[in-house]
């Protein structure tokens, strides 16, 4: 089951694209009434519709570009995403962009915040990669209102893909570095460069897709950062990695076997075959769904256990990680 928050019945108050491959919804309560507040890095979830007919959530940040959310009595009247189109999804982001219309009501359920700022008395450093600037942005926003000192890096590849450009210069002004793959050859921003360039009181947040999360990760930890000034949020479902292939999952207290097909996590595969397992973020971030392994060899992809706990080899986040052989035995 999943970890459910409360959960909001709200109007599409208003769409508007903002480049070919991004689209801003804002939400209302159809009564007008005042929504849940919520600090910089929250999200929500929005019940889409999928191609088969089926129902899931995607997760998206808010945006308040304002700076309010840093507030104690903030009392938001709509809720504002951003949504990337993605074509080889499994349908929610084309929901999300071809069939929600103004007036139309969805579930959503209320703000939580898996990414919050933290205090500082250095630079928030900012790297957003694509649609990963959502969450960026506003965090940028309270930074500015509160008088906190930030550098924002976002980088994407064309500028004219790239959400909120405007509003970000006018906000930030120097503080705002773009790094656009189109005028640099494809070469994106320095991570070596960026690190390198941080003070010891410094501390780093990132969103964006996995490729950049494992690189910033990877070089801090080479520097001997401690893994609490690098705070992240992956902003891309898991995806097929070359090697891939079907496995056979037994739940040992049940007895029940099925195959986990390439392209298909564990937990979804769980759920498709009639379990209820425990889920929130279904990215490897949150640990929620972490089941006891009997028998095989895991592929870890999360971003929760630390290396000790993988070399055990003795628990899965089924969400993203799968078999390195052909069989699972969950204790489950």
């Amino acid at each position: 089951m999943s970890t459910a928050n409360t959960t909001l019945s709200l109007r599409v108050a208003e769409t508007k694209t903002l480049n070919p491959l991004i689209r801003e919804l804002r939400f209302e309560a159809a009564d007008g009434a005042t929504l849940p507040g919520w600090s910089a890095g929250s999200h929500i979830k929005v019940q889409v519709k999928l191609p088969d007919g089926s129902t899931d959530w995607r997760q998206y940040s808010l945006i308040d570009l304002q700076g309010q959310s840093g507030s104690a009595d903030f009392a938001p009247a709509s809720y504002t995403i951003a949504v990337r189109r993605e074509d080889d999804g499994r349908g929610g982001s084309k929901f999300m962009h071809s069939q929600l219309q103004t007036g139309d009501t969805v579930l959503v359920e209320a703000p939580k915040n898996d990414f919050p700022m933290h205090d500082t008395d250095g630079v928030s450093v900012f790297l957003a990669g694509g649609i990963g600037i959502t969450p960026m942005a506003s965090m940028a926003a309270y930074c500015v209102k509160a008088g906190k000192k930030l550098q924002l890096h976002y980088a994407g590849r064309s500028r004219d893909f790239m959400a909120f450009l405007p509003e970000l210069q006018a906000l930030l002004g120097d503080a705002l570095l773009v790094h656009a793959d189109a005028e640099s050859a494809g070469s994106g921003f320095n991570i070596d460069e960026l690190l390198d360039g941080c003070a010891e009181n410094d501390r780093l947040y990132v969103c964006g897709p996995k490729a950049l999360l494992d690189s910033v990760l990877e070089k801090a930890h080479a520097r001997g950062w401690a893994p609490e000034r690098v705070h992240f949020e992956l902003f891309t479902a898991p995806a097929v990695e070359a090697g891939d292939h079907a496995f056979e999952v037994e739940m040992a207290q049940s007895g029940q076997k099925f195959t986990v097909p390439v392209g298909q996590t564990i937990l979804d595969c769980m759920i498709e075959n009639g379990c209820d397992p425990m889920f929130d973020c279904k990215r490897g971030e949150c640990g929620v769904c972490a089941y006891p392994v009997m028998e095989g060899e895991i592929d870890h992809r999360d971003y929760v256990l630390n290396q000790r706990e993988r070399d055990a080899g003795n628990v899965i986040q089924v969400c993203v990680s799968r078999a390195k052989g052909a069989r699972l035995v969950l204790d489950a």
